[in-house]
């Protein structure tokens, strides 16, 4: 027997719309690279540009598919990975712990503010050459520039959250008689916990970034060292693949990132909708 749920239809309707209109974002989102290839395409095939200088979208494609058969681009993105993988977790492990101390402990977060600040003014990439004395030329100076690069805005953010923590559930806590160890596991890091996952994001990009410039410097492997061999090589089409390499990995990261914050903080969207409203 039919029934008539309104609600149902209602969530049926909102759904069919939602995809619509990702749908329509898509379909935007991919028209102007599509004309611009198009566009580049045939400027390159009417000789208007020097392939020297600017190959080809064809001829970057058969590069690519070039460099997939022989492995040599998974090579370097697996060695680029490595390395990212060890300098973010390194990185969570220092900024997190610290950046819930600082954000608890204001009069500390006076002593050690004017030192940060400085260092934050820095750029990762000025510390390479002192990192490749320090630490020599092998994996830890590069796993050094990561850690730098990626420490602020987790850091940062992490004390944004612990200081804007509701006072209310402070009281709460206390009222409980939590133990400090338990106020920040039950208290501080759920209601921080946005906060944190946004310094994450940012702190894994910059960590990207950074790992490219420290490879265009000092590696032997990974894509920042397939650009310099392509520019060495005179093989534009090969320093293209990397650069696709890089945009293509850091928005997978990111995609990979954001839905593992869906998936642990699922009110995320019920908070964010009803601040909309």
């Amino acid at each position: 027997m039919p029934v008539n749920n309104k609600t149902g239809e209602f969530a049926n309707y909102r759904e069919v719309r939602n995809n619509g209109s990702l749908l329509e974002a898509v379909l935007k989102g991919i028209t102007f690279p599509l004309l611009l290839i198009v566009f580049w395409e045939l400027s390159a095939r009417a000789g208007l540009v020097n392939a020297l200088f600017l190959p080809a979208p064809s001829k970057i494609y058969l590069t690519l598919l070039d460099m997939l058969q022989d492995g040599l681009l998974e090579k370097h993105l697996f060695a680029s990975m490595v390395r990212l993988t060890y300098g973010f977790f390194i990185t969570v492990v220092i900024a997190v712990p610290l950046g819930i101390l600082v954000g608890k402990a204001r009069n500390f977060r006076f002593w050690v503010n004017p030192t940060l600040s400085f260092l934050q003014q820095i750029p990762p990439i000025a510390w390479i050459p002192i990192f490749m004395l320090w630490l020599g030329i092998e994996e830890a100076s590069k796993i050094a520039v990561i850690v730098y690069a990626a420490f602020f805005p987790v850091f940062l953010n992490t004390v944004q959250g612990v200081t804007s923590v509701d006072p209310k559930l402070i009281e709460v806590g206390r009222a409980y008689m939590l133990t400090p160890l338990q106020m920040i596991k039950k208290v501080y890091i759920p209601s921080a916990s946005m906060s944190i996952f946004v310094g994450l994001r940012l702190g894994l990009s910059n960590c990207w970034r950074a790992l490219v410039g420290a490879e265009l410097l000092a590696a032997s492997t990974g894509i920042g060292y397939l650009i310099i061999e392509g520019r060495q090589l005179l093989q534009p089409d090969k320093i293209f693949v990397a650069v696709l390499t890089i945009g293509v990995a850091g928005l997978f990261i990111d995609i990979c990132l954001k839905r593992l914050e869906n998936k642990l903080m699922p009110w995320k969207k019920v908070y964010q909708s009803g601040e909309k409203r």
